[in-house]
């Protein structure tokens, strides 16, 4: 099959029409273009789960060192060091390493007690409500609060530092992620916090980042510079922030929409950690992901010259047959276990994946404790601007 073959096919991932229901797009893509050229804004897509997998686990011929997000590849800007989602070994594994202490199991599980008390905080309120929001009144609060508490950010500073991180990835409608054209913000936000931090320490992420001695890429033992310190603390705030947002969000639309394994959930709340699986699975709030084609590299015939942008999708990974079967643009809280792409794999598999899963099943508990049922008012739902994730500004719950 040539790319020409498949002329008719078109993905583009700033169209508004088609994020709002990409999955038709991405079924097309997979069956007839695996290997898709968007000739518009020059990249090339691949959609299958096994090609996406294999591909993101090479990282020598599919480089992060650019950026991971179409318009900072094309932008060709300076990378502040730091960013780990924009690095790869061996600098990635030294700073990944850094990060990696503060996101172990045991430290994630003793979160639980406080992940629990801040949904009790949102949702005790909205008992006896005839509706809520689950991204305003729970998927915008309480992962804030977690990861606000993790950095060491002030309680009544949360919101303002969610939303600066928020801003770093929305775009309008339609259009290009604005930090690409403007370059990107060296977290400059978190200054006034970490000089705090460094006279007032604390049991908190940004103190351990303040004081961990490490071996860099060229051997030298050091502590972070400033400007890396500012990086770090900013990816962890948007990181920590945005993917579980949307979790919650599509928890509510998809539940709502199939309320009998909604109800099982409810009956037997061990299926909760399946469900979030299923959830991230079925509604990936991250879809795709971008990377640098360092050499020539040939699919289904044709060849991707070394240059080019590889976009990753994994959404359409998420639901191909071949990896989920019968049907994976079926949701299914009983179906058989199996990897998928949603936490991304390899070098650049989610740090916060544990935290993310943890966040997921006790908002579920929480919420369905409490509400049981409910319908979504989709007339005033809002996907949100962003290039990077998918999912929804407000998803508001109707109560019976």
């Amino acid at each position: 099959m040539t790319l020409s073959a498949a002329s008719d096919i078109y993905y583009d991932p700033y169209d508004v029409e088609i994020n709002t229901d990409p999955y038709p797009a991405f079924r097309r893509l997979r069956e007839d273009a695996p290997l898709y050229y968007n000739e518009q804004h020059d990249f090339f897509a691949l959609s299958r789960f096994i090609d996406v997998d294999r591909a993101l686990v090479d990282y020598e011929t599919f480089s992060s060192a650019r950026g991971a997000i179409l318009e900072l590849i094309k932008a060709n800007i300076d990378i502040p060091p730091g960013v780990l989602i924009f690095e790869d070994p061996p600098i990635h594994d030294v700073h990944r390493k850094l990060l990696a202490r503060m996101f172990t199991p045991r430290k994630v599980s003793d979160l639980e007690p406080q992940i629990r008390q801040f949904c009790a905080r949102c949702l005790d309120p909205l008992i006896g409500a005839d509706r809520f929001d689950f991204v305003a009144d729970l998927g915008a609060q309480m992962p804030m609060r977690v990861i606000g508490m993790l950095l060491g950010v002030p309680e009544e500073d949360q919101e303002a530092a969610r939303d600066f991180a928020n801003a770093q990835m929305r775009t309008e409608a339609g259009k290009p992620m604005k930090a690409a054209a403007e370059g990107m913000a060296g977290g400059e936000f978190f200054a006034r916090y970490i000089d705090w931090r460094a006279e007032h320490p604390s049991d908190d992420i940004m103190t351990e980042l303040l004081n961990v001695e490490f071996e860099d890429e060229t051997g030298t033992w050091r502590r972070l510079s400033r400007e890396e310190l500012l990086t770090y603390v900013s990816v962890v705030s948007g990181a920590g922030n945005e993917t579980t947002t949307r979790l919650i969000g599509w928890a509510g639309k998809v539940l709502a929409e199939h309320p009998e394994q909604r109800r099982q959930l409810v009956e037997n709340p061990a299926l909760i950690p399946q469900a979030v699986e299923e959830l991230l699975r079925y509604e990936s709030p991250a879809p795709h992901v971008a990377r640098y084609v360092t050499r020539d590299v040939e699919y289904y015939g044709q060849t991707v010259p070394a240059g080019s942008v590889m976009m990753m999708l994994i959404g359409a990974a998420n639901r191909d047959h071949r990896q989920f079967p019968p049907d994976g643009d079926v949701f299914d809280i009983h179906r058989e276990p199996r990897q998928h792409l949603a936490f991304s794999v390899g070098t650049h598999y989610c740090l916060g994946s544990a935290l993310a899963r943890l966040e997921g099943r006790i908002a579920l508990e929480e919420i369905l404790k409490r509400f049981p049922e409910w319908d979504v008012d989709m007339s005033n739902a809002k996907l949100s601007p962003t290039s990077t994730v998918r999912g929804w500004e407000s998803m508001v719950a109707v109560l019976p």
